[in-house]
């Protein structure tokens, strides 16, 4: 069996180190808002090159709270990507405003910035690109048509911890960006959380507030806040995987790149979009196929677990079932989401799980008519 998630490696190679760091919080007896926050807040920021970074429970509190922090709420529209995890639309609806989707791009899987402005209205006041998949969107252009409409950027980076955009961060490349630590991720704590990075000293101070119920000082309250923290032990864990990130990282490039050179020429599979000025961290491997579901079956049958990241629309969702957005609309989103296909990809995968992947898809793809996605 080659697993598409497997969490347990990463302990494996990291015991003493986490379990030093666990017990280091224990015996402190400070467990919320204490150094090891401030400290990994610290590393953090200057791994992604910005001057601040604010930890909270999650990725979706972050993007929340960062509307917030930029006064984003009731009768306020907010541009955001058609394919994407639900969490990017949630949190714009949870503060009040509306989520005006955008198609995407076919190649990348990101928003499509050449149809961004068409969505710009008077009520507009911020754009949400997602770097799916670990692959940065187009901030170049997305940049551009915020600063022609005088709009807030906000990157969704929950996937991206340490993707490149033209040598920058990616958590550099905006007003502000926010980040999950969802087990998961390519920087997984052990359970939830999440991070708001920015150079913006008053946008940092007003997340730090409104984090922590409107507070800067225990019992005075100057802002309507929240309870997000992230706690010690995340963030004593965090610590320990960012030092090894770039490493862990690194290994899933080379996974990356033995699927590339040895699946590339498997008629009707299409595979992640490539650029020199974008540097993937490769958190999933998604590739596209029409018989996605069949594939997928037959892989299965093969021992090999494969994911579907995303098969339903936020648009097609009963959440948003009321608004006036259809499927249909978004004619590139709804293709992919009928065609994507995630293979294993993660920094403890085997050569001989490599091997078996690229053996099992090969098997399963050389005797389907050549079609296109």
């Amino acid at each position: 069996m080659v697993p598409f998630l497997d969490l347990r490696p990463a302990y494996d190679e990291l015991q003493p180190e986490m379990d030093a760091a666990l017990q280091r919080v224990m015996k402190s007896g400070w467990y919320v808002l204490g150094p090891e926050v401030e400290a990994f807040e610290a590393g953090f920021s200057e791994f992604c090159g910005a001057k601040h970074c604010i930890g909270v429970g999650n990725g979706l509190d972050a993007l929340k709270l960062v509307l917030q922090a930029m006064d984003i709420g009731e009768g306020d529209e907010v541009i955001v990507p058609a394919f994407t995890f639900i969490a990017t639309w949630l949190a714009v609806s949870a503060v009040g405003a509306r989520p005006v989707a955008v198609d995407c791009r076919l190649d990348s899987a990101n928003i499509d910035a050449e149809k961004i402005e068409a969505a710009v209205t008077s009520r507009t006041r911020a754009i949400i690109p997602v770097h799916l998949y670990g692959y940065p969107a187009d901030m170049d252009a997305i940049r551009g048509i915020a600063d022609r409409q005088g709009l807030r950027v906000i990157e969704d980076a929950a996937q991206a911890h340490g993707a490149m955009y033209r040598g920058e961060c990616a958590g550099h490349l905006a007003d502000a960006a926010i980040f999950s630590f969802y087990p998961a991720k390519n920087l997984g704590a052990c359970g939830d959380g999440g991070a708001v990075v920015t150079d913006s000293a008053d946008i940092a101070l007003r997340v730090s507030t409104l984090r922590n119920y409107g507070s800067t000082e225990k019992y005075s309250h100057d802002l309507c806040g929240s309870n997000s923290r992230l706690d010690e032990l995340q963030a004593a864990i965090l610590r320990v995987k960012l030092h090894h990130l770039p490493e862990w990282n690194a290994r899933r490039e080379k996974v990356a790149a033995s699927y590339l050179e040895k699946l590339g020429e498997i008629d009707g599979l299409d595979f992640p979009l490539r650029s020199d000025r974008v540097q993937s961290c490769w958190h999933l491997f998604v590739v596209r196929y029409p018989d996605r579901d069949g594939l997928r079956e037959r892989l299965r049958y093969r021992n090999i677990e494969t994911g579907i990241h995303y098969p339903v629309l936020p648009c097609a969702t009963r959440a948003y079932a009321n608004d006036s957005y259809c499927a249909t609309s978004f004619p590139a989103a709804q293709r992919l989401s009928g065609t994507v296909l995630s293979l294993p990809i993660g920094p403890h995968m085997t050569e001989k799980d490599v091997g078996n992947v690229i053996s099992a898809v090969k098997k399963e793809c050389q005797n389907e008519p050549s079609a296109s996605c």
